[in-house]
């Protein structure tokens, strides 16, 4: 089971989202291309403290988005262009926009898509609807009109199943399918680090777990319910009632108490944020200031946990209480709440080598805002999810940095067939690299946990530590690394970012470069 972010399943409505931001201001460029006009709007602008600016584009072909079309503009602080970073290469004319496929037809493939894939993980999809939309592929080739088609559907126990199938508009070919669902303070004792502090507000004689310290993030019931949603539209969403509490004093430290679980979300959600504010600089996982919020008690003994862009909120299962207790763990939280930066940010797509990219990216800051918490009941350490597996999975975590292929699954070395594992196997590759460059090759322990990191071209890594690790990861995601990014391109994107922060002939960028090499991306 994995952690999944609901990112592309509302691609519309993030697409909406994105123009909302940019609206006040119009298209910097409009060009012709093949006779259609192409448009670009600001999705991020990152400023260094030299004035130099990273200004992120969307495009638009037609009126159409481009998927593969986002590009950054590295300006010098006189304005003066540097370099440019593209998802794609090259022109984006296609010759028409036109499409020989009706809407209703890829809608109706995308739903056998999501019955398929439903189906060879053993579940049964009840009801789904599909909602097509008319975009630009610019990712799998030579650019070609395609339906991109998110079909949202509930299985037997009515928890949320959602997968996204590109489809070429003009020849009906499937290019392309992947899962929708990106799978990740008065005081309160928690299930998983102890009595932590909470910041609370004061509504008449209650108090709310609402935090006005951290732009009002707050967690919520939804009572074992989960949602309706078609596509990108909700119709219901399962509630996320307030918690409440007289005395400030939130849960019992167990399960008996529908408050603990809800406490180690707040918890989380607050040590990510101040991770991301004090440590990087960004105020908010939007970098806008406004908090997201907590669902907890979701769906019906619910194995997972998952990111939504449509809410901006994290929403956790309670498990099975076999494989899994309640998915509110403190690297979860990091990790769930990191898939929200990546969707403001590079918007990493969510298959092939990018999908491997985007889960790792969470697997990587989820582990440094587990370090940055510095809590004695659940240490920094380099295992994703050791908390919240029970005894009788078999398993010390869901997976494991040091080595990712200790759970069977998960890619060590880069190899051309990494991007057709499951993006949270082909994250190995990722994972593999940020030990290495954390902490180092071979057998050492950290924290009181016993690794041994091998390395794929029998060499000798030295680590940077984590601060440096996670700087660097930071850089490269939000200057460089755009919704394309593969293995090769992550290796160049945080050279860059060693450069821009240690210089070019650096102790830093020479380990980057080593680490790489050790998981075999040359």
């Amino acid at each position: 089971m994995h952690f999944r972010t609901r990112t592309a399943a509302v691609a519309t409505v993030v697409a909406l989202a994105a123009g909302a931001i940019t609206a006040a201001a119009p298209a910097t460029s409009v060009s012709r291309d093949g006779g259609a006009t192409q448009a670009r709007t600001v999705r991020d602008v990152i400023t260094d403290a030299d004035g130099t600016r990273h200004v992120r584009y969307d495009r638009t072909y037609a009126g159409l988005p481009v998927l593969g079309g986002d590009l950054i503009e590295h300006l010098a602080p006189s304005g003066a262009l540097r370099s440019t970073d593209r998802a794609t290469e090259g022109s984006i004319a296609v010759a028409s926009t036109t499409p020989k496929v009706s809407g209703e037809s890829a809608g109706s493939q995308a739903v056998r898509e999501l019955s398929r894939a439903a189906g060879a993980e053993g579940k049964a999809v009840g009801r789904a609807q599909a909602q097509p939309q008319l975009v630009i592929d610019a990712l799998h080739g030579a650019p070609r009109l395609a339906w991109q088609t998110t079909t949202t559907g509930q299985d037997s126990l009515g928890n949320p199943v959602s997968r996204t199938v590109l489809l070429d508009a003009r020849t009906g070919e499937q290019i392309d399918a992947w899962d929708a669902l990106e799978t990740a303070a008065g005081d309160g004792q928690s299930l998983y680090s102890g009595t932590v502090p909470l910041q609370t507000t004061v509504s008449g004689s209650t108090n709310q777990l609402k935090d006005p310290t951290r732009g009002n993030t707050y967690t919520g019931d939804a009572a074992n319910k989960t949602d309706l949603c078609f596509g990108s539209i909700c119709f219901s969403r399962a509630p996320a009632t307030l918690f409440t509490d007289a005395d400030n004093h939130w849960g019992n430290g167990a399960t008996t108490d529908r408050a603990s679980a809800a406490v180690d979300a707040q918890y989380g959600t607050n040590v990510t944020w101040d991770y991301y504010k004090t440590v990087h600089g960004r105020n908010g996982i939007a970098g806008d200031g406004k908090g997201a919020y907590n669902r907890v008690h979701y769906g019906s003994n619910y194995n997972n946990a998952f990111w939504d862009d449509s809410c901006f909120c994290m929403t956790y299962g309670d498990g099975d209480g076999n494989v899994f207790g309640p998915l509110v763990a403190l690297d979860v939280a990091g990790h769930e709440m990191s898939h929200g930066v990546t969707s403001r940010t590079a918007k990493l797509v969510y298959s092939g080598e990018s999908g491997g990219l985007n889960e790792a990216t969470s697997d990587i800051f989820g582990t440094l805002v587990e370090f940055y918490a510095g809590n004695a009941n659940d240490p920094g350490d380099y295992l994703i999810g050791e908390e919240i597996v029970k005894p009788g999975f078999g398993k010390a975590a869901l997976r494991f940095m040091d080595k990712p292929s200790k759970d069977t699954k998960s890619a060590d070395c880069w190899s051309s067939s990494v991007g057709n594992l499951d993006v949270h196997y082909s994250s190995g590759v990722a994972n593999h690299f940020a030990f290495l460059l954390a902490e180092g090759s071979g057998a050492r322990v950290v924290g009181g946990v016993s690794y041994d990191s091998p390395t794929c071209n029998g060499s000798t890594v030295n680590g940077i530590g984590r601060d440096k690790l996670g700087k660097i990861w930071y850089r490269a995601l939000t200057v460089y690394m755009t919704s394309g990014t593969t293995y090769a391109g992550a290796r160049t994107a945080t050279l860059k970012a060693a450069t821009d922060l240690y210089g070019a002939g650096s102790t830093e960028y020479a380990a980057v470069a080593a680490a790489w090499s050790a998981v075999a991306v040359n």
